[in-house]
């Protein structure tokens, strides 16, 4: 974190038109982080921990070494019988409960969760979390807030009064600017309500995505990924990066940078020799923009991979995905002795 305070929003300065050196100090930033890792303790610039509640940081924009602010990551703890001061900010968020149950308050409505539940906090929202149970309580929280403060969506705080309140109307409901029918969509996205499906990339159960449209986010599209026992995803290349938490199981993730040959037109180039990034359970890895990702199950485990990305990408032209090694074609094939 910065030591004058939270960055919330960081900057690209440079004094030539090419910004080789940028990607290139990136690329050499290390991909996997765990529980040792803590970018940000919330002390500076945060204002939703009570005494009881924690959060902390591991993936964001004042990073340094930085890796990206397109998603950031942290994580909030319940204790027992607990809840967090609550607030209200204009960006959108995400919360996979990786322990315990609780339920949250938005805008003064109740939404109950329990574990491997996706909870969506919604543009706009006044939120808090609580705990009223006699076990522990640990969510994940992925969101896209850089793009808000990019575009100046910065109006956020703690519930309070107006300032100069003599110089405004009487009160209007902020929703007469959302996209119509948001009120109907769900905020909890439990398991139950999702199937696991056989893709090139593997075995996925998709929780947020631009075609599940009764899901209350426009910001970030998240899915499972599970990998079997000594097995290997689909080979994909996208432009979007990625943050990936380790569900379960250990392994390594491989990565094939991807270079821009600009001639007459865009050529892609990718690497030969791919980097190897070693996880376990607990550990994110990051996937940087515009690279081949293939991630393997160490024999013996299961490998369950929690994936976070920014919708943004998908809205900039890039919603297509290259599956260079398709993973339920192998399948297929294999099982019809096919070569």
């Amino acid at each position: 974190m910065a030591k004058e305070g939270r960055v919330f929003l960081r900057g690209i300065t440079s004094e030539n038109y090419g910004l080789k050196e940028f990607r290139s100090q990136q690329l050499a930033a290390p991909r996997v982080r765990n529980d040792s890792v803590v970018v940000d303790d919330a002390k500076v610039g945060h204002s939703g921990d009570s005494d009881q509640s924690k959060t902390w940081w591991r993936l964001g924009p004042g990073d340094e070494p930085f890796l990206t602010q397109t998603v950031q990551v942290h994580f909030v703890a319940l204790p027992p019988k607990s809840s967090n001061h609550g607030h209200g900010h204009q960006n959108e968020a995400a919360f996979y409960i990786l322990e315990g149950a609780g339920y949250e308050i938005h805008d003064d409505k109740r939404y109950d969760w329990a574990k491997d539940d996706l909870v969506l906090v919604h543009t706009d929202s006044v939120h808090r979390h609580f705990n009223p149970y006699d076990e522990p309580a640990l969510a994940l929280v992925v969101k896209a807030k850089a793009a808000w403060m990019y575009l100046g969506l910065i109006q956020q705080g703690r519930s309070g009064p107006v300032e100069d309140e003599a110089r405004y109307s009487e009160r209007v409901d902020w929703s007469e600017i959302w996209t119509p029918g948001v009120l109907e969509r769900r905020k909890v996205i439990k398991p139950s309500q999702t199937t696991w499906q056989d893709t090139p990339l593997g075995k996925v159960r998709v929780m947020t995505a631009p075609d599940v449209t009764d899901a209350r986010t426009f910001s970030m599209d998240v899915f499972e990924l599970e990998v079997p026992d000594g097995g290997h995803s689909g080979r994909r290349w996208q432009m979007a990066d990625e943050v990936l938490y380790v569900l379960e199981g250990s392994g390594y993730s491989l990565h094939w940078e991807v270079q821009a040959e600009i001639a007459e037109k865009y050529y892609a180039r990718i690497a030969v020799e791919p980097t190897r990034h070693d996880f376990k359970a607990g550990d994110t890895i990051y996937v940087p923009q515009n690279t081949v990702a293939q991630h393997f199950a160490a024999p013996g485990t299961k490998v369950r991979l929690l994936s976070a990305q920014n919708r943004i990408f998908k809205l900039l032209g890039y919603d297509r995905v290259a599956y260079l090694d398709d993973v339920a074609a192998s399948a297929a094939a294999a099982s019809t002795g096919a070569a």
